[in-house]
């Protein structure tokens, strides 16, 4: 019952919305003006991964705009609600920052928003240069206060991101925030050349590429951003239409089906079909299934009928038609092509009415975390009906995915609700001590790996244990335990690399 609880608790965490503000800069300089952005960027990433969903920095400039305020507006307690309001959020972050010498000392506090009452203040303080280590401190007690039975531990949100120099962070942050779009492209410029691998800020760069109409510099920007990261099924969509402006219709197919693959949302399956029928491919499936997910849509119900009158489906492709002109009455297009395909079979004005299908150039990213938030969903329903055991083997197959892609806080958030769901997890264990181990946390990555070995052998738990040994200088105990991870998996590279090391050492 304790896996059950836990994945009904993660439920619930992503069932609150947050509405992160911008943090007041109490320094009196303006050029730490840029850290009230990124206090918020920080904050709504950390707590992203803790499993709750904060708005969208997009969603927030859309409410301001909606409101009749400005982007870079502070706002009063008041205003603060009524914006969590019109964003349908359940608390609001608010905070400030100062320096001290040469630290950053920041404070935050929770608002909920039904209730109209705001939790006590929590504060972390750090030097300037740990900035983002600091705001993932202050995010990691913000998440105690939503949810005391959280079980990350505060080293992991300290450690997340710290692979991106601040001097990379801040070009990003300025990037996306600067009202100049040359200033902007400059920025982000900066940024991916400070920090090559730095998904977010090719995302960016990939977005300002693609508004300006830079289609190939916008499909190398959005190839850059990880497949299989936060941003990589939005920047797959508009990668394919990138390629699909340059006319590179089998790569944008490719980009459109991978994304499709994992979230087949209307406008990607009809994207899908737009490049499949742009190569003489038959792509009726693809734009059912875009009809089908959204029946409001006339595009869809207009692309759905050129390509069933293309395959000699006259009736089904009159129907369409007609679906998509009660949609849209005044669709002149599509009131071109009823009339042309009313005439005789073989007049020359029927005979020639063979229009591209259309394509959806922006991608809902409502639609898009509602879509994830019903996977998350179906899938902590599915766990909850396998047996404890079973349970935890699948979240700890996907807490390795995300430990794979450097994402240590939602590794850990899953690798803990394996152990709660089977404690005698060997493989839970082992990967909570090489979270442990990578987030610096040496004591208590030891811990997990002697816990593991105790419940059975497990290569990756002599691993961690090798690492650390090795660290410490204790040579001998590290080739031991790298020797028995090799014994049980002959093949792991990594074991071989730290006996390669450790040669190296004593030579």
């Amino acid at each position: 019952m304790a896996g059950a609880s836990g994945s009904g608790q993660a439920a619930a965490r992503g069932a609150k919305v947050l509405l992160v503000l911008p943090f007041d800069n109490r320094t009196g300089q303006p050029s730490l003006d840029w850290i009230r952005e990124a206090a918020a960027e920080i904050l709504s990433m950390r707590l992203a991964s803790a499993g709750f969903q904060p708005t969208s920095r997009a969603d927030r400039m859309y409410a301001l705009d909606h409101l009749g305020l400005p982007q870079g507006f502070q706002p009063s307690r008041a205003s603060a609600l009524k914006l969590a309001q019109t964003l349908d959020a359940d608390s609001i972050v608010v905070g400030s920052y100062i320096t001290d010498g040469p630290n950053i000392v920041a404070e935050a506090s929770l608002v909920d928003v039904s209730e109209l009452r705001m939790l006590p203040m929590v504060s972390a303080r750090g030097e300037m240069r740990n900035l983002v280590a600091v705001f993932g401190e202050l995010a990691w007690k913000l998440t105690r206060q939503l949810d005391p039975t959280f079980n990350v531990a505060e080293a992991t949100f300290a450690a997340e991101g710290n692979d991106v120099p601040l001097t990379a962070f801040e070009q990003y942050i300025r990037g996306i925030t600067e009202p100049d779009q040359a200033e902007r492209l400059r920025h982000l410029q900066e940024a991916v050349k400070l920090s090559p691998g730095y998904g977010q800020a090719w995302m960016a760069l990939g977005r300002e590429d693609y508004k300006d109409q830079q289609y190939q510099e916008a499909a190398d920007a959005f190839t850059k951003v990880a497949r299989n990261g936060a941003d990589g099924l939005e920047a797959g969509f508009y990668r394919g239409l990138a390629l699909m402006f340059l006319g590179d219709y089998a790569h944008a197919e490719q980009a459109f089906a991978e994304v499709a693959r994992v979230l087949p949302l209307a406008e990607v399956t009809n994207n899908e079909g737009v490049a499949m029928s742009r190569q003489g491919k038959d792509a009726t499936t693809q734009f059912i299934q875009a009809a089908a997910a959204d029946p409001k849509n006339a595009d869809y119900h207009f692309n759905l009928a050129v390509t069933l009158k293309r395959h000699g489906n006259t009736a089904g492709a009159m129907n369409e038609l007609a679906q998509c002109l009660k949609l849209r009455p005044n669709d002149s297009e599509a009131l071109s092509l009823e009339e042309a395909w009313n005439r005789p079979a073989g007049d020359a004005a029927e005979a020639n009415a063979d229009p591209l299908e259309r394509t959806v150039r922006t991608f809902d990213e409502a639609a898009f975390r509602q879509a994830a938030a019903m996977l998350d969903e179906m899938n902590a329903g599915r766990l909850a009906t396998l047996t404890p055991q079973e349970r935890a083997r699948t979240l700890c197959m996907q807490a390795k995915g995300y430990l794979d892609r450097g994402l240590l806080l939602e590794a850990e958030r899953l690798y803990g609700d394996a152990v709660a769901a089977d404690s005698t997890s060997a493989r839970a264990h082992a990967g909570l001590a090489e979270v442990r181990e990578r987030s610096g946390d040496a004591e208590a990555a030891r811990k997990e790996a002697q816990t593991a070995l105790e419940m059975g052998p497990s290569a990756d738990a002599y691993l961690v244990l090798a690492q650390l040994d090795f660290v410490a200088g204790s040579l001998s105990a590290a080739n031991d335990e790298a020797t028995n991870a090799l014994k049980l998996e002959p093949t792991n590279q990594a074991a071989q690399e730290v006996l390669r090391e450790i040669a190296a050492k004593r030579h």
